[in-house]
């Protein structure tokens, strides 16, 4: 049985003060899954568990022909109500589930579904839906949390090291390499790919940012100067291109692979 709040408006994690670590991660990996995604006038493009539908409205303001799909009614209230005051051509709204899209097959130039992975309690179906929806030539963008990433490791390895040694609790009361308690899925890079191989001809695979939730990193990159914080982050991210098995957030991209599942 699936058991979802439909009412929750996710109020309780959105950020509301961004450390310079935290607004470099999140401009970036919205940036390179609508970059990947190729938005532009005449193409169509799906966002799936649109949320509070900021991605689906940066899609339309690329030129993109962009439909939101998510199942919370509350949810969608808030992306109409900030696509509202908003000039230039909207998103359309539909409400549906990741894992039973109600679209037709090869609907869309593009896909994308951008921090949501982790919550879907059939996330291989879901891929599945996406790769029938998207026409042949055309691309899926899968973005999620890298919960094998540096700092989740250096998280565990000081916890370890603290109560094992030292005989102290956990840093924090809510370890960051720890998966949260609405998540089915604790994704790693070997675990995206595979599920993702089954329905996606995949192109690539790259990292985003490193080092966010290590321990202490926060808290250094806010009393740094911003030119340095900045040079840090960037820094780091330039690591996490180079090994994004260490990185924050894996970005993967593919091309629908056509079977008897996902053609009908």
């Amino acid at each position: 049985m699936r058991v979802v709040d439909l009412d929750r408006d996710m109020s309780d994690v959105i950020p509301t003060g961004l450390t310079p670590d935290s607004e470099f991660l999140f401009d970036r990996m919205t940036r390179v899954t609508l970059d990947r995604a190729r938005p532009g006038p005449g193409t169509w493009v799906l966002d799936v568990a649109s949320g509070v539908g900021q991605d689906s409205i940066a899609l339309a303001a690329r030129g993109a022909r962009a439909v939101g799909a998510e199942p919370s009614g509350r949810m969608t209230g808030m992306a109409q109500m900030f696509a509202a005051d908003k000039p230039g051509p909207m998103p359309e709204w539909v409400r549906g589930w990741s894992d039973t899209l109600p679209f037709s097959p090869e609907s869309f130039d593009a896909c994308i579904c951008k921090g949501a992975m982790d919550h879907f309690d059939t996330p291989e179906r879901a891929i599945a839906e996406m790769a029938r929806v998207t026409k042949p030539e055309g691309r899926v963008v899968l973005a999620i949390a890298n919960f094998e990433s540096l700092a989740c490791r250096v998280g565990r390895a000081l916890d370890d090291f603290r109560q094992d040694v030292l005989g102290l609790g956990p840093l924090r009361e809510r370890r960051g390499y720890d998966a949260p308690s609405d998540h089915f899925t604790r994704y790693e890079p070997d675990l995206i790919r595979e599920q993702a191989e089954k329905s996606l001809i995949i192109e690539s695979m790259e990292g985003i940012s490193m080092g966010w939730g290590m321990p202490g990193w926060s808290k250094w990159m806010a009393r740094f100067p911003r030119p340095v914080a900045d040079v840090a982050v960037r820094s780091m991210d330039q690591l996490a291109r180079h090994w994004p098995g260490l990185s924050d957030v894996i970005v993967l991209v593919g091309r629908p692979r056509r079977s008897a599942s996902n053609s009908a």
